[in-house]
């Protein structure tokens, strides 16, 4: 997020409509959350600045940044001109961010919460930015350890990206119950597939599913009233699940757990892209598209945090539930052509087990979150062939 914005909010919102206006369709950047871990006892360690200064002088330097919490490190892609190269990057940033590591004996992890780690024990990372939300939010912010993956998807034109951040409200759901990887924190076996979305969107201001704006002039108006009112002071603090990004022509999708495995983090970076490329087709082209009520989406929300992929989404048009892996093919198929303008397409697939099914399966087997974890980590010695 970087440090607090430079320009007063008219200036960040006129700049923002100028940039939209004047942005790329469909580039792609993509950023990764990794929890920072003692090799020794899989804790959460607070050596953000430790590793980051180990980056000075190369390539990973400028990709790589602090996410609140100094047992927390943040890699992205950088804008990308469409899907290959993008999947490239995610995998050449994991390289360089676990050979990094291993040079300072930290060992990393992808999920979307650390199983037993207390959040009493991490430290705020020291810029002004977090100091602001420090002060603003207190526990809510404190509580927050949490690990993602967003996707920024350009978007060209101000009302449009509008409509697409519309869209995708309605596949939030869809999205999440492909990514939960969340299901044990505070040494508490949750019975969530994503302990993560719960503990973020219940509990931060202006988080979870937005509503849906009838263009940028009415998403403006709230902007402006959120500013006159001094409840917030940054556009960052506009938390939403999926929201229009002031700094960058682009629409960020932020509902996804962080992902263990590389090539699920690639499925679904694609899929977040395919995604927006096609409801900015269908935009274009005037095919409907629905625009369910907060309290439908909510409902579908609720049974992707509970259940993940093994459970249900409801059809609204339908009036019936049908298997979440069911929906997801569908969007699969709907997007596809879109996919494979991008380069998305080879890349998109639904897991046989996604990664919360893997760990309550692992579970079953060896009877211990913590030894679950274990596996999933990635430990100095792996890194660096020691």
């Amino acid at each position: 997020m970087g440090d607090a914005q430079r320009l007063s909010p008219d200036e960040q919102i006129r700049s923002a409509r100028e940039a939209f206006e004047e942005g790329r369709d469909f580039t792609i950047a993509v950023e990764e959350e990794f929890a920072l871990l003692d090799p020794a006892t899989l804790e959460l360690t607070n050596r953000f600045e430790e590793v980051k200064a180990g980056a000075a002088g190369t390539d990973l330097d400028e990709h790589l940044v602090g996410e609140l919490i100094a047992s927390e490190i943040e890699i992205k892609t950088g804008r990308c001109d469409d899907f290959p190269q993008v999947a490239e990057l995610m995998a050449k940033r994991r390289d360089q961010l676990e050979e990094l590591a291993g040079r300072s004996d930290v060992a990393l992890a992808a999920t979307g919460t650390h199983p037993w780690s207390r959040w009493q024990d991490q430290r705020i990372i020291d810029t002004l930015h977090y100091r602001r939300n420090n002060e603003i939010l207190q526990y809510v912010v404190w509580r927050n350890n949490s690990f993602g993956i967003h996707a920024h998807i350009g978007i060209r034109g101000a009302d449009r990206a509008i409509a697409v951040c519309n869209a995708f409200r309605n596949v939030l759901p869809e999205l999440l119950a492909l990514s939960t990887s969340s299901p044990f924190v505070e040494d508490t076996v949750t019975g969530l597939h994503s302990a993560r979305t719960e503990i973020f969107t219940k509990m931060f201001p202006r988080c979870g599913i937005p509503d849906a704006y009838d263009g940028w002039a009415s998403f403006e108006e709230y902007v402006r009233l959120l500013y006159e009112t001094r409840s917030i002071d940054e556009h960052t603090q506009l938390w939403w699940s999926v929201r229009p990004h002031l700094a960058f022509p682009t629409v960020e999708v932020r509902i996804c757990d962080a992902q263990p495995e590389l090539s699920q983090a690639q499925s679904l970076a694609g899929l977040m892209h395919a995604l927006g490329a096609r409801f900015a087709r269908a935009i274009d082209e005037g095919e409907p598209l629905p625009n369910l009520p907060n309290r439908l989406l909510e409902e579908n929300f609720w049974r992707a945090i509970r259940y993940g992929l093994t459970g249900g989404l409801i059809d609204f048009e339908r009036r019936e539930v049908v298997p979440a892996r069911a929906r997801i093919e569908a969007l699969i198929e709907w997007v596809l052509p879109d996919a494979e303008e991008i380069g998305a397409a080879p890349y998109l697939a639904v897991p046989e087990a996604n990664a919360s099914e893997r760990q309550y399966a692992r579970l079953e087997e060896l009877g211990s979150a913590r030894d679950v974890f274990a596996e999933l980590v990635r430990r100095p010695r792996e890194l660096v062939g020691g």
